[in-house]
């Protein structure tokens, strides 16, 4: 009986979680490959590309900061079998993320330039620093376009995926990510008659993947409405229910400044680490790179964590919902050590990918080691968050996350980096080591079940 539902327990994670962790690992990989033939042009090119996806990666965690507080009802409502509740809750993305959009490329359009050029200030030539600057502009300014896709694909695919729908995005996302790796390599080196487009090749070909990425999702939802019911009339009328607006913004709204404040956060942070020299930010782009390949596990199952216990919760099985989520938080854990210690042997071939200096190389290797021997606690961090906020507890994950972000880990690096004489490998295991902390905190708030909440059966009742 025990060994029978365990086996059905992960079939069902696996059924979740494994889609997410094969399409964020093939996109992830592309990026990698992507990244590696940028590298190919020369140290200065890869490092202002790499700039420039940080600022990126800000505004993609934006969007998904405020996808996550609708997620939470999304999830709860399919799980109370409301599909009333579920368009609502999707209307209510197209709108926060067209706001979100319409931000993000108005800021970047008019500070881009100013941005890039505050990770410059460490020791190095004039002239790479120029080079990486032009570099980073050139990859931006196309990149711009590639917001839009990227934010109506979340949208759609964030419900798909609450709707228990994860093999639609995980193929439009294989597709996506093999027309970016084909062009990459048409369009940076100019294969086949193509234009030799360096830098600029690179964006051109992510932004025509993730147009394809957002046409195929589009198309297969509308096309499938019989199956996925949260589309029928959903845009008949942007008229949410004001209630269920009022809930969702109230408690996404934390979400939202969390996820946002966040990666603003870790950009900081990658700025700091920058001020020991222009070298740092080549090694440092290097090690992200196979970090965010490895990362896609733990990423996975914390989705996995968020859709399966809400939808648990959703259902008003409190002690089921505590049993999984008990058992969700081991199993990354366990996986964190698995794909952390296989991060750790890489760090001796992975940098050698690449074309720049040796000092650049035997940083990045080393920076890989620490990184890679935190992945479990970044696994269980994870699964913690995911766990306390099924239960729409986001005000005690905005203090648990980047509140304890911008108040200590921060702080901590700032004054490192301009207090200090300590090289980058010891202020990077410090700021890793530091989360030792959080992570005791969060498994404190998770054993006293305080996320165990239902928030979406007040308003199945009114409907």
């Amino acid at each position: 009986m025990n060994n029978k539902f365990d086996k059905n327990f992960y079939k069902t994670i696996f059924a979740v979680a494994l889609p997410i962790m094969i399409q964020n690992g093939i996109t992830n990989f592309v990026s990698l490959l992507d990244n590696i033939m940028v590298g190919r042009l020369g140290t200065e090119f890869m490092s202002g590309t790499s700039v420039v996806n940080q600022l990126i990666f800000v505004f993609n965690l934006c969007i998904f900061g405020v996808l996550s507080g609708p997620g939470i009802f999304g999830a709860q409502f399919f799980g109370s079998g409301s599909s009333e509740g579920v368009r609502n809750v999707f209307r209510f993305k197209i709108v926060i993320t067209t706001i979100i959009l319409l931000a993000g490329m108005t800021v970047l359009s008019l500070f881009g330039d100013r941005l890039i050029s505050l990770y410059l200030t460490g020791n190095g030539a004039e002239g790479n620093r120029e080079l990486i600057l032009a570099s980073g502009h050139d990859y931006l300014r196309i990149m711009l376009w590639g917001l839009i896709p990227f934010a109506i694909t979340q949208a759609y695919a964030s419900t798909l995926r609450e709707t228990n729908c994860t093999v639609l995005p995980m193929t439009a996302g294989i597709i996506s990510v093999l027309i970016n790796l084909v062009l990459d390599w048409l369009l940076i080196f100019g294969n086949f008659g193509f234009p030799e487009m360096g830098v600029k090749g690179a964006a051109l070909a992510t932004v025509t993947a993730r147009l394809a990425e957002c046409a195929i999702v589009m198309i297969y939802t509308h096309v499938r409405s019989g199956k996925h019911q949260f589309i029928k009339g959903a845009f008949r009328s942007m008229k949410i229910p004001a209630e269920l607006a009022k809930k969702i913004f109230i408690g996404g709204l934390p979400l939202a400044f969390n996820e946002s404040l966040w990666a603003a956060g870790m950009a900081f942070l990658t700025q700091c680490y920058s001020r020991r020299g222009l070298d740092v930010v080549a090694a440092k782009n290097i090690e992200s790179t196979l970090f965010n390949l490895f990362s896609v596990v733990f990423i996975a199952l914390g989705n996995a964590v968020g859709i399966i216990v809400g939808q648990t919760l959703g259902s008003g099985d409190m002690k089921k919902a505590n049993s999984t989520a008990s058992k969700l938080i081991i199993f990354s854990a366990f996986t964190g050590v698995l794909t952390g210690g296989i991060m750790v042997s890489l760090s001796g071939v992975f940098p050698n990918l690449y074309v720049t200096t040796p000092e650049v190389k035997h940083l990045a290797a080393s920076l890989i080691i620490i990184s890679g021997s935190f992945i479990p606690v970044q696994s269980v961090l994870n699964a913690v968050y995911f766990t306390i906020r099924s239960g729409g507890r986001t005000f005690i994950t905005f203090l648990f996350d980047s509140v304890y972000t911008w108040t200590i880990t921060v702080p901590l690096a700032l004054a490192l980096v301009k207090f200090t004489s300590l090289d980058i490998l010891m202020i990077f295991f410090i700021c890793q080591a530091i989360d030792i902390i959080k992570i005791t905190v969060g498994i404190i708030l998770v054993k006293k079940g305080i996320w165990l909440r239902n928030i979406v059966s007040a308003q199945n009742a009114e409907n």
